[in-house]
C-alpha cells in the first residue's frame, strides 16, 4: 500500500515540474499566477498523501487546509493587485 502513495506522489511530483514550463514561459501575468495556484494545490495533495503514508492523517489534513487558505487568500489578493495595480480598491 505504501508503494501505491509513493507512486502517486512520484506522479504529482513529476506534473509539478511540467506546470514550471507554464511557471517560466507563460505568456501572461494570468498563467504564471494560475501556475502558483497549481503548486499550492499538489503541495496539499502532497501533504495529504504523505499523512495517509505515515497513517497520521489528522494532523495533515489540519496543516493541508491552513495551506489552502493560505493559498487561496495570497492568489486573490495578487490578482486583485495585478488588476488595480492597489490594494485598497
Amino acid at each position: 500500500m505504501s508503494n501505491m502513495f509513493e507512486i502517486a506522489t512520484l506522479i504529482i511530483v513529476l506534473s509539478a515540474v511540467l506546470i514550471l514550463y507554464r511557471l517560466v514561459i507563460g505568456p501572461f501575468v494570468f498563467n504564471r499566477i494560475l501556475a502558483v495556484n497549481f503548486f499550492g494545490t499538489k503541495t496539499v495533495v502532497i501533504l495529504l498523501l504523505v499523512g495517509f503514508m505515515y497513517n497520521r492523517p489528522g494532523i495533515f489534513i489540519d496543516i493541508a487546509f491552513v495551506y489552502v487558505l493560505i493559498n487561496f487568500t495570497t492568489v486573490l489578493a495578487f490578482l486583485k493587485y495585478v488588476e488595480s495595480g492597489r490594494f485598497d480598491r
